[in-house]
């Protein structure tokens, strides 16, 4: 079984969909036989370029809402990913456009290592105050993933890989979606959003079920 997954590495609601995968993929009996596939997506893909501002700010720009309001969301989501382990810190966050993060993460995949690039990528962001627009801290990023610092300054410094971040893009666009995190299992059954662990390995056995059976699920 496949399972794409559409996200951005700035996106909460993301990282914490991806601990809940996990969490039913941990108890998947045929979790061997998944290969998870992560797409690139940007929630905010008209986000200037080279400017970068505190995510409080950024989204009570963008929502038109006072910074109180933002706060008391946030925290909510702060709760709900502290439930999965995850330290969230809104107050170091910094917005930047993704675009070059997101070619950093085909680099890592060419490597065979685009899971753990996306990992890594998300928790510098939403956990780490981390600035994810500058080239160093990507490259310093990647190296510790496995993927050489100076091949990342190389591709950063250019424009590689952003036909495949346009071309996620794309099929994204194509299969309506319009938030992320987005989950494809088998090009047939879509659930979108950060659905609950026992939603998502519901949908693991429906799919392994009708793949089984020569069935096919609910299309996307």
């Amino acid at each position: 079984m496949r399972i794409d997954v559409w996200s951005d590495i700035v996106c909460p609601w993301c990282y914490l969909g991806k601990r809940r995968l996990e969490r039913a993929l941990a108890e998947f009996e045929h979790a061997d036989r998944v290969e998870v596939v992560w797409r690139s997506f940007q929630l905010d893909p008209g986000y200037p370029v080279g400017t970068r501002e505190p995510v409080y700010q950024s989204l009570a720009k963008k929502m038109g809402l006072p910074l109180k309001q933002v706060r008391a969301m946030t925290d909510r989501v702060k709760a709900l990913a502290a439930e999965e382990g995850l330290a969230y810190d809104f107050d170091r966050a910094v917005m930047v456009n993704t675009f070059a993060a997101h070619r950093l993460t085909h680099l890592a995949k060419a490597h065979g290592l685009g899971a753990e690039m996306h990992e890594r990528l998300m928790r510098a962001q939403l956990c780490e105050g981390r600035v994810l627009d500058d080239p160093e801290t990507l490259a310093e990023l990647a190296a510790e993933v496995g993927v050489p610092a100076d091949e990342a300054r190389r591709v950063l410094a250019g424009d590689e890989y952003t036909r495949e971040v346009e071309e996620d893009i794309r099929q994204a666009r194509e299969l309506g979606v319009t938030g992320v995190p987005f989950f494809v299992f088998d090009n047939a059954y879509g659930i979108a959003g950060a659905q609950s662990s026992e939603m998502l390995l519901q949908a693991l056995r429906t799919v392994h079920g009708n793949a089984t059976a020569g069935t096919t699920a609910t299309p996307a």
